[in-house]
Formats: structure tokens, sequence, C-alpha cells
């Protein structure tokens, strides 16, 4: 992890706080507990996240429990996971929140019982209902992706763009990046902490996908039916991606969009390669989950806390614009560099 932990100091995370971190991670007791608690254990993102906090936490000799929900929302079973991660004194919680409201009781038991909770890649709202969130910038990954579709169109003025979100709940990560996304492409957004309440003519509309292929598909036909001249398609990750372009393919359309996304997994950057994605956001969800496991072991030794970035009211991981047709003023690396690093 060391090379993607430089490059994404570059990027303007906190070093010295994660610097500090990784140093006294090394005296970790082999008795300490943690939990890592994903929205599903299907998503690519997650898997990968899985594998990161389960090599860290071998390699410091923690104890790793991981748990997930059923979908992406299922926060009844985050909320059951926690409460076991409770009952079993682990000393640190790992979660990428399905819906931080609910979840916000059940956190703060956890922290009043001692253990130390970190969000990773979704920040509870107000992010200080955890220790400390691990995190890609959601509205910049958003932005940087919504800039370039803005730059690679002839008339952005006259786009018709289809928005594919995650789900009904809104949770940070699915407003941050559709609302970064519409900053970038030059929509103003009125509630920053919510999705669809713009009046821009040139949105045809928001459908959900739940951050899946399936649900990719079936939300983009179900916008093509109310404008079938879409030529911009947001979606909220890769998968949903996948699936709106098989849409497309199937009504013969789909060299009419440019699709746009968020994750940086190696399928998703192939599909950048192979012309199905323009462009894509890259995160780093193996950097997210060792760090957050350093964190728990640095924890458990001294009681030491995760420091935040600069400016910022979590730790940034990193994110970086993949893409083939690059343009001016907008850094980018190319699906070949991205497939030296992507995860997945």
């Amino acid at each position: 992890m060391t090379t993607t932990f430089t490059k994404a100091a570059l990027l303007g995370m906190t070093v010295a706080g994660l610097v500090g971190i990784a140093g006294g991670a090394q005296a970790a007791s082999h008795s300490i507990s943690a939990c890592l608690i994903t929205k599903t254990d299907t998503n690519p993102f997650f898997v990968k996240m899985k594998e990161g906090a389960e090599a860290k936490a071998e390699e410091l000799g923690i104890e790793l429990n991981s748990y997930a929900g059923k979908i992406d929302g299922d926060v009844e079973t985050q909320i059951a996971a926690v409460e076991s991660c409770i009952a079993a004194g682990a000393k640190g919680i790992l979660i990428t929140p399905s819906d931080g409201p609910s979840l916000t009781p059940i956190i703060t038991q956890a922290r009043e019982a001692g253990a130390l909770v970190i969000a990773l890649d979704t920040p509870f709202e107000p992010a200080d209902v955890a220790d400390a969130t691990f995190a890609t910038d959601n509205f910049k990954a958003g932005e940087l992706i919504g800039e370039w579709a803005a730059a690679s169109l002839e008339n952005p003025e006259e786009a018709k763009i289809a928005m594919l979100d995650l789900n009904a709940s809104e949770v940070s990560v699915d407003y941050l990046r559709n609302n970064g996304f519409l900053q970038g492409f030059g929509i103003d957004i009125k509630d920053p902490t919510d999705i669809g309440d713009e009046d821009d003519p040139r949105i045809v509309g928001n459908d959900v996908t739940n951050g899946n292929e399936e649900g990719g598909r079936t939300a983009m036909e179900n916008l093509m039916q109310v404008d079938s001249s879409i030529n911009v398609v947001y979606t909220i990750n890769e998968p949903a991606a996948a699936g709106a372009y098989e849409a497309l393919r199937s009504f013969g359309m789909e060299d009419q969009a440019l699709i746009v996304s968020v994750d940086g997994g190696c399928p998703g950057v192939q599909n950048v390669k192979e012309g199905v994605i323009g462009a894509t956001s890259m995160q780093f969800p193996l950097l997210m989950a060792s760090l957050g496991v350093e964190a728990i072991a640095k924890f458990a030794e001294d009681g030491t806390k995760p420091e935040y970035s600069e400016g910022l009211d979590f730790t940034n991981t990193g994110v970086e614009l993949v893409t083939d047709n690059p343009v001016d003023g907008i850094p980018s690396i190319t699906s070949g560099e991205a497939l030296e690093k992507c995860w997945g």
C-alpha cells in the first residue's frame, strides 16, 4: 500500500496525521478485536474494502469480524451488526453507513461503550457522529466528471442529462456525488444535501439504481421513456453505469450518450478503455480500509484518534479522473495508467 498512500497523499491528505496512525500500529496487541460493516458484500468496491481490512488486520494481529447488509440501504442489518460488535467488546468499528440518521443512536452507544467508530467512504451527518471518516472527497469526485462531461460536449447548454442515483435514502455519498456532478457541469444546485430539487431544463430526471447493474439498467430505461434524446448519463457508481450502457445498447443508442461514473474498480476502468464509460473518478477503498484498521490499532495502544485532512471534516483518501479523452484544464490519467492501480 505504500505506493498508493504516497499518490493519495499528494492529492491533499493530512500526511502527518496518517503517518502518525501507521507509526504505532505495529505494536497492536493480538487481543484487539474489531469489526468491519459494509453496505453489501457483493459490490466490488466493498469486496475490495473487505480484502484490504482483512489483510491489514492479519498483519497487525487484530481479530476482524465482517458484516454486510443484504442490499445497499439495508440499515436494519447494519444496526444488528453494530449491536453484535458492542456485545463482543470490539475496540473499533469500521462502517460504510447505509443510512446515517438511522444508525446514529447505535453508533453513539458503541462510542459510549469505548469503541472507536470510523466511517469509511460515506460520512455520517454530521461527520462527528463517528470519531473519524476515511473517504474520497465525493463532491470533488462528482465535480471532476461533471466538468469533463461539459467540456466534452460541443453544446453543453443543450444537454439532456439522466441522473442515476443510489436510493431513496439520499445518504451523503449519494447527494455529494450528484451535486458535485451538477456543479461541475455548470448547473446551479439548490439544497446541497438534497437530490432532484433543481429546475434546470437540461436535467431529464433522477432515478435510483441501488448501486448495481440491474438497477442501472432499469433506471436508464425509465428515463429514456421520459426523453429518448438523453446524451449525458451520470451514474452513482460503475456497476450502475454498466447497466445504463446495456439499456442504451438494447435500443441501439449506445453511441448517443456520454456515461460518467465514480469508483475506479478494474471492471469500470476496463469499461473506460472500451468506451462504455467516458470518464470515471477513481477512489481507493484498499487505502480507506487499511488506514481504518491501523487507526484502531493505534487507538487501542494509546487512545490516539485520527486527524482530519486540512480544511475538511474527514481524512481525504484521494481521487483521480480516469479518461482516454482528456480535456485541457482537468488533470486526468488514462485507462492504461488506471489499470495499474485499480482495485478488484
